[in-house]
């Protein structure tokens, strides 16, 4: 317990908000933890000369609400600071108070340094459940919060893109900049290179309406990455909500100004900002993690237990943040709004079921904290993505969220990569290219709600989905045991790299016909950054821990990447241009036929033909694509409209072959794996 001589801070006047702000000659903090039995405020000076870092520690004696909160006079901006945390440990029932461990705030809008010394922030000796406590001071090997200036910053007026326009396109804000050669060098990896005119005219010449980053949260390694020296690339591993990766930033401590910067060039060009959020498991692991942030403050207001007190884990990350908790629910929203306030366009959620499983109990898309984030007058205004899946059988919910929710669709991901690596039917393509009714229509969503994809930053890249059979996650440093086996993929005859012509030209093929499928269905299509240029991860299917050219762009100049991106170009004004009347409803019958290779319509018994490899899509008479994804040509009787080839697949530059109007029931020759697309003159 802290001693009767340290000062206390002044009664607060005031609970909410939460966080550290400055008031009027000084700063008020107020912290939550219903289990704290006292709660000191460390105000931290870094040593000099090779000194350790000092601490005034200042006791919160004010609690409302189960927040501690007070007011410290004469300080400022830039003041460093953390929490100790006294009360009860006892990890039998879920209580891990240690006032040895320094503690984030989590409502901290600014962190600064890294986590040093593993063994330093541990909670415990020896055993997490069994072992005593750990009595080591954390201090000056962990991160700490920096008390910030009021948020100031303005954007640019949203772009508020209709979600049945929406392209976006899944970067990384370090790995998209890494390497570019037009960004200079000091911005290379930064939240100003993603904001450097020739970035943001990339985007714009290739046709995208939203960039999705990766989590921009900050976060921390994983002990396991600790352990090994390896670091923590993607960023699924947040150790504050509010406070921008400081990694991220040109000029450290200005990761907020930075991102605020980057957020109205984009809007300025018209491209909306979607942030990946990781609201379902924090940095700190399981019980034998390291104890930096919520653990200390109050592990069963955080974290989901069971009635033994034991933490569950349904993200597959080592704990699971618990959506039924006040605390959690309110940290959540208050994050997302700041964010919002910052400008962000909309929010996709990484491993969404949690948020619907209170107490990490069964699913319920009514569940308190998804109807808070879609029912405040502020977020509901923002596009929320749900990946609509956990860990857990029970979490697997595609189709499942509500209305004002779009949702990842990992069975269009499946369908495709069956369907062109020669695996799948037509019965469930089709479903996915109009918009996957079955699925959204029945809670009164639209297509757009449908986000499609075929690679995301989890998995293979598209070049290696058609180069690789198997996962090569060797360099990752877990004997390939990581990643998922079910890759869907096809390396036509030869493991990796090649180069044979016939094979290289195939794989080109099936690429460009994924691509086009992807950029022609009905809903939102995602694409991931790189595709577009030929990216390849050598196989690797899990690149988390990749921070190097395995994971970042290759901006070289090459006749592949080039070709590739302009083919998605054309794609990507192909449906703006084209095809954009169908985009907003599902298909009504008279909408839409579907058309066998011999110029009749398909039947029930085709519908059901696991064999069936070809199948022709007419939208009234308007366009038609044809999709064949058998390894031989194929003649297609057309349809009785006059159409009139607009791309062609099977070629690198998608034009086809002879523009000419095609006459009512004449036949064209489709090429193996190969789309075409044609439209009324």
């Amino acid at each position: 317990m802290p001693s009767d001589d340290r000062p206390a801070a002044p009664p607060a006047d005031t609970v909410f908000p939460l966080g550290a702000h400055l008031t009027e000659g000084g700063a008020r903090f107020a912290v939550a933890s219903s289990s704290a039995e006292a709660v000191e405020l460390c105000l931290i000076e870094p040593g000099r000369d090779g000194e350790p870092p000092t601490e005034r520690r200042v006791e919160l004696v004010e609690r409302t609400f189960g927040i501690w909160h007070g007011q410290v006079p004469g300080i400022r901006a830039g003041q460093r600071y953390g929490y100790r945390v006294h009360g009860r440990y006892d990890p039998a029932v879920g209580l891990r108070s240690n006032p040895a461990k320094l503690l984030v705030d989590p409502y901290a809008r600014r962190i600064t340094g890294e986590l040093t010394d593993l063994d330093a922030a541990l909670g415990y000796l020896e055993d997490p459940v069994h072992g005593p406590v750990s009595t080591a001071d954390s201090l000056g090997y962990v991160p700490l919060s920096v008390l910030t200036e009021p948020l100031t910053t303005t954007t640019a007026p949203r772009p508020d893109v209709p979600w049945a326009d929406s392209v976006v396109y899944e970067l990384h804000v370090r790995g998209f900049t890494r390497c570019h050669p037009e960004v200079p060098e000091h911005k290379r990896g930064t939240y100003l290179g993603l904001a450097h005119p020739s970035a943001i005219e990339y985007l714009l010449r290739l046709g995208v309406t939203a960039v999705e980053l990766l989590p921009v949260h900050s976060f921390l390694d994983e002990p396991s990455l600790v352990r090994r020296g390896a670091r923590n690339y993607w960023g699924y591993s947040t150790l504050g909500f509010f406070a921008p990766h400081a990694g991220y930033a040109s000029v450290p401590g200005n990761e907020v100004a930075e991102f605020a910067t980057m957020v109205s060039a984009m809007h300025r060009a018209g491209i909306e900002v979607i942030l990946d959020v990781v609201y379902n498991h924090t940095c700190e692991g399981d019980v034998a993690g390291p104890t930096v942030s919520f653990r200390g403050l109050d592990a069963p207001a955080y974290y989901a237990h069971d009635h033994t007190g034991t933490q569950i884990d349904i993200t597959g990350c080592g704990n699971t943040v618990d959506p039924a908790s006040p605390t959690v629910a309110r940290l959540v929203c208050d994050s997302l709004r700041y964010w919002a306030e910052l400008g962000v366009d909309g929010f996709r959620f990484d491993l969404a079921s949690v948020l619907g499983r209170p107490g990490a109990g069964p699913f319920d898309p009514r569940a308190g904290l998804l109807t808070m984030i879609a029912a405040d007058p502020v977020l509901a205004t923002r596009k929320l993505i749900a990946e609509p899946w956990d860990a857990t059988g029970e979490g697997y919910r595609v189709g499942g969220f509500g209305v004002q929710w779009a949702e990842w669709n990992g069975q269009y991901r499946d369908v495709v990569r069956d369907f062109w690596r020669g695996a799948g039917g037509i019965d469930d393509l089709a479903r996915r290219l109009s918009g996957s009714e079955d699925l959204y229509a029945p809670s009164g969503r639209r297509p757009w709600a449908s986000v499609n994809f075929v690679t995301a930053h989890d998995g293979f890249t598209l070049r290696d989905l058609v180069s690789y059979q198997d996962k090569h996650n060797k360099a990752n440093g877990e004997d390939n045991r990581d990643g998922t086996d079910d890759n869907r993929s096809r390396n036509f005859g030869v493991e990796g790299e090649t180069t044979d012509p016939e094979i290289r030209a195939a794989r080109h093929g099936a690429a460009r016909a994924m691509l086009t499928t992807l950029l022609l269905s009905a809903g939102t299509p995602m694409l991931t950054a790189g595709d577009e240029r030929w990216r390849t991860q050598q196989g690797n299917n899990n690149a988390y821990c990749q921070d190097n050219p395995v994971s970042w762009l290759d901006w070289e100049p090459g006749e592949d990447a080039s070709a590739l991106t302009a083919f998605t170009a054309r794609l990507l004004k192909l449906r703006r241009d084209e095809l954009a009347p169908k985009r907003d409803r599902f298909y009504r019958p008279e909408d839409v036929t579907w058309w066998r290779a011999d110029g009749e319509q398909i039947t029930d018994d085709d519908w059901h033909d696991p064999e069936l490899r070809t199948v022709g899509m007419l939208s009234g008479k308007e366009w038609l694509v044809l999709l064949h994804s058998d390894t031989e040509p194929i003649d297609f009787r057309l349809p009785d409209t006059v159409l009139v080839p607009v791309l062609d697949t099977s070629r690198p530059d998608g034009e086809p072959t002879d523009p000419e109007p095609l006459a009512v029931g004449s036949s064209i020759r489709v090429p193996p794996s190969t789309v075409l697309v044609l439209t009324a003159p």
